[in-house]
């Protein structure tokens, strides 16, 4: 039997937690004849199930034969890659046949040569959103791990201007809490702070210790535990499972390897981005100060500087507030992690 669990990011393993209730709001909001949103931005920790959330609603709709789903990467021209992408779908390619555009006059091939002009590409791409709006066709772009770089600011640019012309076209993109930010505060872009943000917070521990148990054989009271170390974190579910099914040892043998692969392939990299300030605050965190008060005067910090940086961390999807004037980290062996940084 294939292990049912992985550790590759943005693969849809066999073993999954859907977040049915989001999926439902994103699907709901998209198909409604009145849509409440043409744009939803997924964020949330690397490994938080984010790409495979919006993949899940793609593939949902790909199976409607009124939508059209084009999966574009925010290295490339997006405007181009849309319209090579929608060019490249026969029933899109029939409907621009039977409208006789006349791509000749526009300056390029329907192939679309590198050659061509950016401005004749964008009135090319607004004559197949017209024509696909006036069947009824749909169409959701998806953006993974959006970054704020010319392609996507042109792009979302241009998809303003297509909403105003109320034509059928969505948009859902992934991105870290500070990329999304970065890309919102561009002063042409702001109309993405009314797009509706779904974070991705913890799975449930039930679901996880549910799956543990039928996947693995374990007692009930060992996948709860399980579950219990995960945290809810969808990676960690999902290394846990991982290891547990490929060395069929308990989970407190493969503890290390466990560590391993959540220092190596997250914690690392969420460690280089944090400032000095947040490392302090993480520290003094997971040396079992969790008060507030007692973290600030820890730090010398007054109220004000302090909530700048607990509200930055809790966006970063590294600590929350179990209650009122508490602060804990919400990712699995985070403690265990910082504090092997400082040894």
């Amino acid at each position: 039997m294939d292990n049912p669990f992985t550790l590759t990011f943005g693969k849809e393993p066999l073993s999954i937690i859907n977040r049915d209730y989001e999926i439902n709001e994103v699907y709901e909001s998209f198909i409604s004849p009145n849509p409440d949103s043409h744009t939803f931005l997924i964020t949330g920790v690397r490994g938080s199930g984010k790409t495979v959330f919006m993949t899940s609603i793609a593939n949902t709709l790909k199976k409607d034969r009124n939508w059209i789903v084009c999966d574009l990467s925010s290295d490339f021209n997006l405007i181009k890659s849309l319209t090579v992408n929608l060019n490249s779908k026969k029933e899109v390619f029939n409907i621009i046949k039977n409208a006789k555009i006349n791509v000749s006059i526009l300056g390029f091939e329907i192939g679309l040569e590198n050659q061509m002009q950016a401005n004749d590409v964008a009135v090319y791409l607004d004559k197949i959103l017209s024509e696909l709006t006036k069947k009824g066709k749909r169409v959701l772009v998806t953006i993974d791990e959006v970054v704020s770089n010319k392609n996507v600011r042109e792009f979302v640019s241009l998809f303003q201007i297509f909403l105003r012309k109320e034509y059928n076209i969505f948009l859902l993109m992934t991105g870290h809490y500070e990329n999304i930010n970065c890309l919102q505060d561009e002063k042409t872009l702001t109309f993405l702070y009314r797009a509706p943000r779904i974070a991705m917070g913890p799975i449930s521990e039930i679901e996880i210790a549910n799956n543990y148990e039928k996947i693995l054989g374990v007692d009930k009271l060992t996948s709860k535990e399980m579950a219990k170390l995960t945290k809810g974190y969808a990676y960690a579910y999902q290394a846990l499972g991982f290891l547990c099914f490929k060395y069929k040892k308990s989970y407190k043998d493969i503890l290390d390897k466990f560590d391993q692969h959540l220092w190596e392939y997250v914690y690392e990299k969420l460690w280089a981005k944090l400032s000095a300030i947040d490392r302090k605050i993480v520290n003094v965190i997971a040396n079992d100060v969790n008060k507030v008060e007692k973290i600030r005067m820890e730090l010398g910090m007054n109220s004000n500087t302090f909530t700048v940086y607990r509200k930055r961390l809790i966006k970063k999807g590294i600590i929350y507030c179990p209650q009122y004037g508490y602060l804990e980290f919400i990712l699995p062996r985070f403690k265990e992690f910082v504090l092997d940084m400082y040894c």
